[in-house]
C-alpha cells in the first residue's frame, strides 16, 4: 500500500501535466455551464412527461 500511494505521488508529481489558472477556471466555467443546460433538460423532458401521463390518466378515468 505504501509503494502504491509513493507511486501515485510520484506519477502527479512528475508525470502529469496540470492546467495553468486561467484554462481551469475557462473549463471549470465551460462544465458550470453544461451542467444548467443538461439540468434544464431533464426538467423539460420531466415536465413533458409529467403532463402527457397526467393527460393519459385523465383520459383512462373518463
Amino acid at each position: 500500500m505504501v509503494a502504491y500511494i509513493k507511486e501515485s505521488y510520484n506519477e502527479l508529481k512528475n508525470h502529469v501535466t496540470w492546467p495553468t489558472w486561467a484554462e481551469a477556471q475557462k473549463l471549470t466555467v465551460i462544465v458550470a455551464v453544461f451542467s444548467v443546460i443538461l439540468a434544464l433538460a431533464v426538467w423539460g423532458v420531466d415536465t413533458v412527461f409529467s403532463g402527457v401521463i397526467e393527460q393519459y390518466f385523465k383520459w383512462i378515468k373518463s
